[in-house]
């Protein structure tokens, strides 16, 4: 059923108002979807809860089938692009908004323990960039990974931006979120996984990596990159370059290493 919007301060709506202000303040185990895209996987996908749907008067009978998947008894709202444009704050030029509920959070333990015999997990470190980390997402489901560790200090996957640059996959590849980068470390090698540290002075290159068995794959951001008491325990590879760059974006770093050590 669609439920005419036409205050920006209607009660119902209160979740959506000022998108931008609220993704930096939280807003109680809520997250915002943005976009057909990810809507259309959030769906799908049904790995988060949807509590409600905020869509442009002109999306709607485009969008019919995508509505129609929408779960009885969740509200789907509509409003003209002036109302929606008053009710976040800015120009939503996408016209698609959606509010997911988080739900209990998987804990590295949890994660591990469900993995497979040959599973591939990434652990992040710092990664403090939404696009990085929505671009890391969305490679980890290209390659089919099973699991992402994220340390404390990295940004949320489930910021808007980080989830629409991860084209939805940050709402269906597992992962969890808390920690030091020397914790999750220890916890993957307790779970048996050969834990590799990427770094541009990496011992080993990558094309020499085989994958075998359980793998997980250290990143760190751009710049400090991973701590040295990290790559002084582990076994470190590199990506060779030309042209006397000696680094690549951790975005796109995790796209190679992935696409090499792929199941």
């Amino acid at each position: 059923m669609l439920l005419p919007i036409d205050d920006p301060f209607d009660p119902r709506i209160e979740p959506y108002r000022d998108i931008r202000e609220r993704d930096l303040k939280g807003r109680g185990g809520r997250f915002v979807i943005e976009g057909e895209v990810v809507l259309r996987t959030a769906l799908l996908s049904g790995r988060f809860a949807i509590e409600s749907l905020l869509i442009a008067e002109n999306r709607v009978e485009p969008l019919a089938d995508l509505i129609a998947k929408v779960p009885s008894g969740i509200p789907v709202y509509r409003a003209s692009r002036g109302v929606l444009d008053g009710i976040a704050g800015f120009p939503m030029h996408r016209g698609i908004l959606a509010m997911g509920v988080r739900g209990e959070a998987s804990t590295p333990g949890e994660l591990l323990a469900a993995a497979p015999a040959n599973a591939l997990f990434i652990g992040l470190s710092a990664i403090a960039n939404h696009d990085n980390m929505g671009g890391i997402f969305r490679n980890a489901a290209a390659f089919g990974l099973d699991g992402v560790l994220i340390d404390g200090a990295s940004c949320d996957p489930l910021y808007r931006k980080a989830i629409r640059v991860s084209a939805g996959a940050a709402l269906v590849t597992p992962f969890a979120q808390g920690g030091d980068i020397g914790d999750l470390c220890d916890a993957l090698l307790a779970a048996g996984f050969e834990v590799l540290a990427t770094s541009p002075a990496g011992r080993e290159r990558l094309a020499e990596i085989e994958p075998a068995g359980r793998q997980a794959v250290l990143f760190g951001a751009e710049g400090p990159g991973l701590p040295e008491r990290i790559l002084k325990r582990l076994r470190t590879i590199r990506i060779d370059m030309r042209g006397g760059f000696d680094s690549l974006n951790v975005a796109t770093t995790s796209g190679i290493v992935l696409h090499h050590l792929a199941r």
